[in-house]
This record gives C-alpha cells, sequence and structure tokens, in this order.
C-alpha cells in the first residue's frame, strides 16, 4: 500500500514554490497544455489550453496512431514548447497516455517529438497514470475515501483509496475511443465488454456504500448536463456531488442517444456529443455492479497530480483551503499582519465550533480584504461573486457558498442578489446565518480598527445567551473609537444574533 506522502519517481520535489510549472499531457483523444502559477499547495493555472487531436482513433484496428491526428498532435505541441519558452517555464513535464503507451508507433511519436521540439515525452504506464490521477483528486479532496476513475479516450483507470491512501488500482481498455472500436459503436456489444473488465476486479465490491470519485471530460459532460436539467444553481463541476441513483438515471438515458438527440440536451458541448453515449454507458455499469453511495466529479486529474507528486511531504500536507485564501490574502491584504486578531475577536461567537467550522471562520478571515480594491457601490457583490467563482479553491460546493456568503456580509448588511442569492438555496437556515454572522462580525471588526493591526485586540465580544446579550468590551480610554458607525454595526450584528448590544467597560461599569 504506498501512501500519498510518496513521490512517484517521475517527480523531483519543487525547490522554489513561485517557479512556474507546466503539463504537456498527451491523451488519446486531446492534447493539453496547463501552466500554473507557481508549485504550492494550491496553484493556480495561468494557461489552460485543449486540442482535440485523436491520436488513438482506430488504434484497436490498426495498431497505430492515427496519421491525421500525429500531424495536429506534432504541430500543437510545438506550438506548446514555444509557449512554455514565451512563458519563461523552465521547469515542465510532457507526458503521454494510454493512445501511446499502446500504439505500435508510440516510441515512435515520442521520439518525433522530442527531435522536432527538443524536449523528452515521457510515456507513463498504465500503474503511473492511475496513480496520478489519484494524487489529483487527493489534490483537491484531501483525505478522499473511495475508488477514483479516470476516463479518459482510450482507457480507464481506477484506484481505490482509503482514507486518502492508495491501495487496488488498475487500468482497464475502456475509454469511449477503444469501446467504439471494440463494439463496433453497439451498445449491447459494448455493455458486454465493460460488464467483463468490471468483472475482474474483486476489490471495486469496496466502493459499495461509498464514494466514486469521477475525474475525465466525458464523465464531467454528465455532471454539467444533470446541473442543466435539474436547475442546479452553482456552475461549478469541482465537488459537485450526486446521489448514485441521481446519476444513474441521467447515465442510462444518456448512453442511448445518438448525437442528434445529444445536440439538444442543455449541459452538452458539441465536441463531447461522438464519446459521451459510451462514457455514460461506462458510467451507468459502474454505478451498478459497484453501488457507491454517492458520486463526486473531480475537476483536478492527472495534471493536478504531477503538480502535487513535485510538493515536498511538508507542502502536500498543507490545508489547500487555507493555502489558496492565503495565496488571496497575500495580494489583497491591507495589512498582513491583522489575520490573528480577526481570528481571535471572533473566537467567541461560536462556541463548540468543530475543526472544520473553523477552518472556514479562519479562511474568512484571510478574505476579508479581498475587494478594497472596488467601488463602494459593486463592493460587497463584486468580493461575494469573486470568492464564489474562485479557482484553486479546495472545499464542497456548501462551504464555497458559505464562504462567498460571509465575504459579501463583510461587505454589506443588506440581503443578497442574483446569482448569490440563488446559491444561498445550498445551505440550510442554520449554516446561512453562521455565515452572515461571521461576516458581519469581522465588518464590524475591520469598521473598528480600520484594518491596522495592534487596535482590534483592545476589543472583544462576548455573547451571553443567560442575559440575551452580546457585549462589546474595552477600556474606558478606548471610548473614543466607539464612532456612530461602529455602534451601528454593532447593533447589526446583535440583532443577527437575536441579542441586546451591551457595551461594557472592563475597568468595572456598563454603558
Amino acid at each position: 500500500m504506498r501512501k500519498t506522502a510518496e513521490r512517484p519517481s517521475l517527480a523531483e520535489e519543487a525547490t522554489d514554490p513561485h517557479e512556474r510549472y507546466g503539463v504537456i499531457d498527451i491523451g488519446s483523444n486531446s492534447i493539453r497544455l496547463v501552466v500554473f502559477e507557481g508549485l504550492s499547495r494550491a496553484p493556480l493555472p495561468l494557461f489552460n489550453e485543449r486540442i482535440l487531436c485523436g491520436l488513438g482513433r482506430g488504434l484497436h484496428d490498426t495498431g497505430r496512431l492515427d496519421p491525421q491526428g500525429v500531424e495536429g498532435a506534432l504541430l500543437n505541441i510545438e506550438r506548446f514548447g514555444v509557449l512554455l519558452r514565451a512563458m519563461g517555464v523552465a521547469r515542465f513535464d510532457a507526458v503521454a497516455t494510454a493512445a501511446v503507451r499502446d500504439a505500435e508507433d508510440g516510441a515512435g511519436f515520442a521520439a518525433e517529438v522530442e527531435r522536432r521540439c527538443g524536449f523528452r515525452v515521457r510515456v507513463l504506464s498504465g500503474a503511473e497514470e492511475a496513480e496520478l490521477a489519484a494524487l489529483g483528486v487527493l489534490s483537491g479532496i484531501p483525505g478522499a475515501d473511495g475508488v477514483v476513475g479516470d476516463l479518459g479516450g482510450g482507457s480507464l483507470e481506477l484506484v481505490h483509496l482509503v482514507d486518502g491512501v492508495i491501495a487496488e488500482q488498475a487500468t482497464l481498455p475502456l475509454g469511449p475511443l477503444n469501446l467504439f472500436a471494440a463494439s463496433g459503436g453497439q451498445r449491447k456489444r459494448a455493455r458486454k465488454i465493460i460488464d467483463e473488465a468490471l468483472a475482474g476486479l474483486s476489490w471495486l465490491a469496496k466502493m459499495r456504500g461509498r464514494a466514486f470519485y469521477a475525474v475525465g471530460g466525458n464523465w464531467r459532460a454528465l455532471a454539467n448536463a444533470h446541473m442543466a436539467h435539474s436547475g442546479y444553481p452553482l456552475n461549478i463541476i469541482h465537488h459537485y456531488r450526486l446521489r448514485r441513483g441521481d446519476l444513474a438515471k441521467i447515465a442510462e438515458f444518456i448512453s442511448r442517444q445518438s448525437r442528434e438527440s445529444l445536440a439538444g440536451i442543455r449541459g452538452v458541448s458539441n465536441r463531447r456529443l461522438d464519446l459521451l453515449p459510451l462514457a455514460a454507458l461506462v458510467m451507468d455499469r459502474l454505478l451498478a455492479d459497484a453501488a457507491p453511495r454517492d458520486v463526486v466529479f473531480s475537476a483536478h486529474g492527472l495534471r493536478e497530480g504531477l503538480a502535487f507528486a513535485c510538493l515536498g511531504e511538508r507542502s502536500r500536507e498543507e490545508d489547500p483551503l487555507l493555502g489558496a485564501v492565503g495565496d488571496i490574502h497575500a495580494r489583497t491584504a491591507r495589512f498582513p499582519d491583522h489575520v490573528p486578531e480577526l481570528l481571535a475577536w471572533t473566537e467567541n461567537l461560536f462556541p463548540g465550533e468543530s475543526g472544520s467550522e473553523r477552518r472556514l471562520r479562519h479562511a474568512v478571515c484571510l478574505l476579508s480584504d479581498v475587494g478594497w480594491r472596488v467601488h463602494p457601490d459593486y463592493r460587497a457583490a463584486q468580493a461575494g461573486d469573486e470568492v464564489l467563482h474562485a479557482r484553486a479553491l479546495h472545499v464542497n460546493h456548501e462551504e464555497r457558498v458559505f464562504l462567498a456568503l460571509a465575504v459579501f456580509r463583510r461587505y454589506s448588511g443588506r440581503e443578497t442578489r442574483g446569482e448569490l442569492r440563488a446559491v444561498e438555496s445550498l445551505l440550510n437556515g442554520d449554516t446561512a446565518g453562521r455565515a452572515r454572522i461571521m461576516g458581519s462580525a469581522v465588518r464590524l471588526g475591520e469598521t473598528l480598527c480600520g484594518g491596522a493591526p495592534g487596535v482590534l485586540g483592545r476589543f472583544s465580544l462576548r455573547p451571553s445567551i443567560r442575559r440575551g446579550a452580546l457585549k462589546l468590551e474595552c477600556r474606558r480610554s478606548d471610548r473614543n473609537m466607539l464612532g456612530e458607525v461602529v455602534m451601528r454595526r454593532f447593533e447589526a450584528l446583535a440583532a443577527l444574533m437575536e441579542l441586546a448590544p451591551e457595551l461594557r467597560f472592563v475597568d468595572g461599569e456598563n454603558a
């Protein structure tokens, strides 16, 4: 059993977290270049471009890469090399997966890339591809427990994770390109091929009642179709979670559709129409055979796994949410040393909070200055939207909405509107109320001290449920800090908490 703290042999540990890092991913159907701004715990993609080349088209019948696909791939890989140099990316990996791995002329293709472009292509084994896909999921969903499935054009990688540790794994020739060729496009034949392949994996039974983590563009298209059909209010794939039965219905339906029928389904892009029915059929059979409790869609896969593999053990164990919002804080904070004071200021408001709740409170404090450069009339809405739509934010959808709502409330006492109002439906009443209280408390604190460090620590908030009061405590000598706007925002926070505002001087007198 491999622990995720171990680094795959193809990845060298990063020594500079700010060094740009690139990945050229040469797949069976597409080729993609991703450039990350650095090798931190939550790296942000600076550039992401995909080209559909179809290298693996016809591979099942001929044993060779598609000639037109090879021509297009070489042209675009050369272009990607030029872009990497222009962007100053000295460190990158070029990797190839199932089509190049399986084709009799795959080695020749890799050699031609090296001749034309001057860099080596690493042809991944099935085990390496599976492991990197699992590491990609773990980079965005730490401690994932269940089975990862990464469906590419040529193969399906399956990896069993036990509390974030890689156990069994397998590579199956069930990518839609291979499956179409092997079945002649016949659904009944394709289903038999899938079932026979899955029957050889006895450990898939360990997925029963647990999570299945779905990776790959064709499976993400299923999530998009379900979002469009159900009217789901947040169009973000990463961490979109569906119950097995809900996904099984749409997967079974799409697996039976023609290209023409799929063209009318909202949420399905034209470039997915040819392969999506077979991708849906693979999902349908997996759900039927392995019976996971639910399916979590991951936007992270092999490329993010490569970046994650470059990190040292200490960096990999960092909290990716706090790493991501810490990077935002570093770019936006007026006074970077202020966050510990905000944490202490809000500490007493949430007695008995869990570790995950404190983590979100810490994240809100780190995001407290995200909107200060925006025009005041638009500050709250834009700050909330920026958090709601942030990339590299490794949280589930409910947590994402919580953060966005809290940041909106940090800048405004008004009710939300538009998309943020719509996504509030993903939170229960207590959680939404907690987000509003958190944002309003940060708003009060930032008003009281102007965001400057060394001031807020002279004040404290203490709710007293027995007295039905929210107490703002300070020394009498600091009374001159309690201006009209401060008191108005204190009263608004108390009202949110359904408590009476009470001003108390620690040298012995209430006001």
